[in-house]
C-alpha cells in the first residue's frame, strides 16, 4: 500500500477529510488551467486516498 491507513497520523477525522479534499480541490484547478494530465493523476491520488483512507480502512478498537 502506498499509504499506511491505520498510522497514527491518520486518527483523526479532519487529517483524513483534508488528505482526500486537497488533492482532489487541486484536481479541479488543474483541470480549470487546462492541464488535464495533472488533473487526472491529482483525481487519482484523491480517489485512493479516500478509498484507503474511508473504505479499506480498519476500524479502531
Amino acid at each position: 500500500m502506498l499509504v499506511d491507513p491505520n498510522a497514527p497520523f491518520f486518527r483523526r477525522l479532519w487529517v483524513r477529510v483534508l488528505c482526500v479534499v486537497l488533492p482532489l480541490i487541486w484536481a479541479g484547478v488543474e483541470l480549470y488551467n487546462d492541464s488535464p494530465f495533472w488533473a487526472v493523476l491529482f483525481g487519482g491520488a484523491g480517489i485512493y486516498l479516500f478509498l484507503a483512507l474511508f473504505v479499506w480502512r480498519k476500524p479502531e478498537g
